[in-house]
């Protein structure tokens, strides 16, 4: 039998739930692309976007997904040969080198099991062995979605500063901006790149780049070919150059209904709601781990992500077809594992526009699922679920 009337849970590490606020935002005619209530909204998005990455630097838009914003801070910050610096940590670390290969970069790989980040001394080692300073750039990644590991970026701006190299220090922040904290001007972050679909709430379609002082002077001897990508000219005046012809009006109204939702939360309380959250997904997988067939990808508890939980299954049993389960019978859809956890692995996301009850239901849904599946699981993992949320929100 299948139960498929009622709310459907999107536990996918991205694209995420959308509030229907933001659909409803999204609901309208578009406007005259010359009316100055329009590009008035626009630009709104482009300073309210500034305090969510906590920098003070110009941040640019386009219609594309994450790894739009991958090839943008390519382009505008190297050059053809250049050499660049890439710590492991899972599967969008290697496809962010992949796209840095294929634009013809060189990329040095810090290379990891993927269920731990890497150690800062071996960022700054690599970096002190660089005598000739021929790497450009340090790309991380800050939650990889695909592992569940975080990386500590002070820590790696920390590294970059000890071994006294002048590399740009670039960071992926798709599936961590609103999510946790991140501080690009104080962490010494030269250049951050997002996207709208994880903790902004936003349907795909938009990736952002924030870009420091030091980034812009350093695109100007940059000669990676660009157009649509190119900071220089959308920092036009003209309000089309900013998305380099015509703007995605829908996205950006949906876009304006999220920054709103954001700020009246609250980044810090945000933090706390996404920490708590993690926090009762982890408590479950802890106890259904307790049957020897599942288990954590990220080693580390202080590094488990805070917006997804890729959960290791043992041989012998089928994650894909219990995922399958769960969305057909349960209404739960989850992440597959991707790269080298595929077939390995599932991931439950955590992230965005959630709240304890549908992460409470997700789990119940997960839980029968595995109980269906015959994938051994220990018994209890949504009552723990429901302690550390009773212990947490408590008052």
């Amino acid at each position: 039998m299948t139960i498929k009337r009622g709310h459907a849970f999107l536990q996918n590490p991205g694209p995420t739930p959308v509030p229907e606020e933001v659909l409803q935002a999204m609901h309208r005619q578009p406007m005259d692309l010359n009316d100055p209530d329009f590009t008035a909204l626009l630009w709104s998005c482009f300073e309210d976007l500034k305090p969510v990455f906590k920098t003070v630097g110009d941040v640019y838009a386009y219609t594309a997904n994450g790894h739009g914003a991958w090839e943008a801070a390519l382009v505008n910050c190297f050059s053809p040969g250049d050499k660049l610096l890439v710590p492991e940590t899972g599967n969008f670390s290697l496809g962010w080198s992949d796209m840095a290969r294929s634009l013809d970069l060189e990329v040095i790989y810090l290379e990891s099991d993927w269920r731990q980040a890497v150690e800062p001394a071996r960022i700054e080692a690599a970096l002190k062995a660089d005598q000739k300073g021929e790497i450009k750039g340090v790309l991380a990644v800050q939650i990889d979605t695909a592992s569940g590991v975080t990386s500590d970026i002070p820590a790696m701006r920390a590294a970059i500063d000890a071994a006294r190299h002048p590399a740009l220090f670039m960071v992926d922040v798709i599936a961590s901006l609103g999510v946790i904290d991140f501080r690009m001007d104080d962490w010494g972050v030269d250049v951050a790149v997002a996207a709208s679909q994880k903790g902004l709430m936003t349907p795909p379609g938009l990736a952002f780049t924030a870009a420091n002082e030091r980034a812009l002077a350093i695109t100007e001897g940059a000669s990676l070919r660009r157009t649509y990508f190119d900071w220089s000219s959308r920092q036009s005046d003209v309000y089309y150059r900013w998305f380099c012809g015509t703007p995605p009006s829908q996205l950006m109204f949906g876009l304006r209904q999220a920054l709103d939702m954001v700020a009246e939360e609250g980044l810090d309380q945000a933090f706390a709601r996404h920490r708590h959250l993690a926090g009762a997904v982890h408590a479950a997988v802890a106890v259904w781990a307790q049957a020897g067939a599942l288990d954590f990808n990220a080693v580390k508890a202080g590094e488990r992500a805070h917006s997804v939980t890729p959960i290791l299954v043992s041989s012998g049993h089928d994650p894909d077809t219990m995922r399958t389960l769960c969305r057909n019978r349960f209404s739960v859809a989850l992440g597959a594992g991707l790269g080298r956890l595929a077939g390995r692995s599932f991931r439950i996301g955590h992230m965005g526009h959630t709240n304890a009850a549908v992460i409470l239901g997700a789990l119940a849904g997960v839980e029968a699922a595995l109980k269906q599946s015959e994938i051994p699981c220990g018994v209890g993992g949504v009552s723990a679920a429901i302690d550390h949320l009773a212990t947490v929100l408590r008052g």
